[in-house]
């Protein structure tokens, strides 16, 4: 089995719209069942249609979530930090 990269598949939808899947598939020699899954890919996933192996597709919406997900937790652990720190301060001003 070939492996094709992203810039390729994406360049060979284009062409296909341009001159017809037929053609591009017999000019890029690739099968053309190949050809219509990742038109299909696209039609269906947009401008996540291809991602990294090992990396999931996500939704622009579920990304944002998990990143702003992130900065939450990054935001109480800092605010378990300077808690804890105004505690010894504190307690030292207690002395």
């Amino acid at each position: 089995m070939r492996v094709y990269d992203k810039d390729f598949r994406e360049e060979a939808i284009k062409l296909s719209y341009e001159i017809g899947p037929t053609k591009a598939s017999e000019q890029l020699g690739i099968p053309i069942t190949t050809l219509y899954t990742w038109r299909g890919k696209v039609k269906k996933h947009g401008a996540i249609a291809f991602v990294g192996s090992g990396h999931p597709r996500l939704d622009p919406k579920t990304a944002e979530m998990r990143a702003l997900e992130k900065k939450i937790r990054e935001l109480e652990s800092a605010n378990d930090i300077l808690k804890k720190a105004l505690a010894f301060f504190a307690e030292s001003q207690k002395k």
